[in-house]
């Protein structure tokens, strides 16, 4: 019996998140009905997650052997759903004690210090979580001492990042009501300083009319898509006809091959997407219930899009400035000895845009896109780094996407270097 609950039920990250979403329902007394329907939700979500990886991971090694057989360069796109559910299979049962740990140590540092935020952007907590649970482990840690100094690590990082932007965030808007919970922190706090020392915040991106021709890019679906399939075409033509119909579709139309995969890589996305929302909507309110109950006065961190509305113009220029800075990183990567990072949508869109915000807050136009640029070059050379530790761990076909990411995780390694545990 207790081998059946150690392997099958605690072994099963699906399973140990799903009973944390039953903790949280039960104790705050929630009909069976919604008890019933939230643990279920919470273990769907999770392995919808996973299948939506298997997806988007067929989709990334086809690009990658396009890119590479075109540029004799190796083309990686940072991803941080796609890495996360290709670490489940490794580091699950780790991901999910320290995600699960990690949220009540940061009710805990709300209770106990000035920090007073609760983090509650599931799905990032579950993505540093995956992070911290693979760069500690390829430092020889295992068992409770990886659960317990993961789950502080991510438990700081729910707390402290939030306080690093609270600033700004009453800045932009002009009330202390949330924080911003997101882990792009860094390039965020970045924007905002680049804004104040080269900005002059009266002259504000909201003055500006942005063509509604360019509404588009907040479907994130249809982005993906076409962004996407610019890449993957463009590639396909470099790469050649005769490799790609003899190598790699099958003797399929070389473009028409490449256009199917785009659409593909973009679906993966949409079913992990899906799977997040699903898991997210089910084991945040669980989580924020039992923090009502232990941190009274606390401020919810929320999702970076939760300051979109105070400017939507410099949303959208954020978004392109750090989109053209990932484009030209793509040249300057190779030249110092890196590998190249594709400018992924989904990074560039939901941090450049929230750069561009901070940026605009404290610099105006120049601010939201000098920062946000800044923030590009950010999210395309620290992924780079980082991706030579994931590569230790196996995972060099893809990379986290946002700063913060990048930032703990190269950390973390290094101090066990230096201590000679790597």
């Amino acid at each position: 019996m207790l081998d059946i609950i150690m392997n099958d039920i605690l072994g099963t990250p699906a399973i140990l998140v799903g009973l944390f979403a039953l903790v949280g329902l039960l104790l705050q007394r929630k009909a069976i009905a919604e008890v019933v329907s939230g643990t279920l939700k919470t273990v769907m979500g999770f392995l919808i997650i996973g299948a939506g990886a298997t997806v988007l991971i067929g989709s990334l090694d086809i690009f990658g052997k396009m890119f590479d057989h075109a540029f004799n360069v190796e083309g990686v796109i940072p991803n941080n759903e796609a890495i996360t559910a290709a670490a489940q299979s490794e580091f699950g049962t780790a991901t999910a004690l320290i995600m699960v740990c990690g949220m009540i140590v940061n009710i805990l540092l709300a209770r106990f210090t000035p920090f007073k935020y609760i983090f509650l952007t599931g799905h990032h907590t579950l993505f540093m979580a995956c992070l911290i649970a693979a760069t500690l482990s390829v430092g020889g840690l295992h068992g409770a001492p990886l659960v317990v100094i993961g789950a502080i690590i991510l438990g700081l990082c729910m707390v402290l990042f939030p306080a690093m932007l609270q600033p700004y965030v009453r800045q932009i808007t002009g009330s202390d009501d949330f924080a911003i919970g997101h882990f792009g922190t860094i390039g965020y706090f970045v924007s905002a300083t680049v804004g104040k020392w080269f900005g002059n915040k009266k002259k504000t991106t909201e003055d500006i009319k942005v063509p509604k021709s360019l509404g588009f890019l907040r479907d994130t679906s249809v982005a993906v898509s076409l962004t996407m399939v610019l890449f993957f075409v463009i590639v396909a033509l470099f790469a050649g006809r005769t490799f790609i119909e003899s190598e790699l579709s099958g003797g399929s139309n070389f473009i028409v091959f490449s256009f199917m995969q785009a659409i593909t890589f973009a679906a993966g996305v949409y079913i992990i997407l899906a799977g997040v929302r699903m898991l997210i909507a089910e084991i945040v309110p669980a989580f924020k219930g039992i923090a009502e109950k232990v941190a009274p006065n606390t401020k919810p961190a929320l999702d970076c899009p939760t300051i979109f509305p105070f400017a939507p113009n410099a949303v959208i220029i954020g978004f392109l400035a750090s989109f053209v800075a990932g484009l030209l990183s793509m040249f300057l990567l190779p030249v110092v000895g890196l590998k190249v990072i594709v400018p992924g949508l989904v990074p560039h869109f939901f941090t450049g845009a929230a750069a561009g915000v901070f940026g605009n807050a404290t610099g105006g136009r120049r601010g939201a896109m000098l920062g946000a640029f800044a923030n590009g070059i950010i999210i395309s050379f620290i992924p780079a780094l980082l991706l030579i530790f994931m590569g230790e761990l196996g995972f060099e076909g893809t990379t986290f996407g946002d700063s913060d990411f990048g930032i703990i995780g190269i950390l973390i390694v290094s101090i066990l270097k230096m201590f000679g545990a790597a």
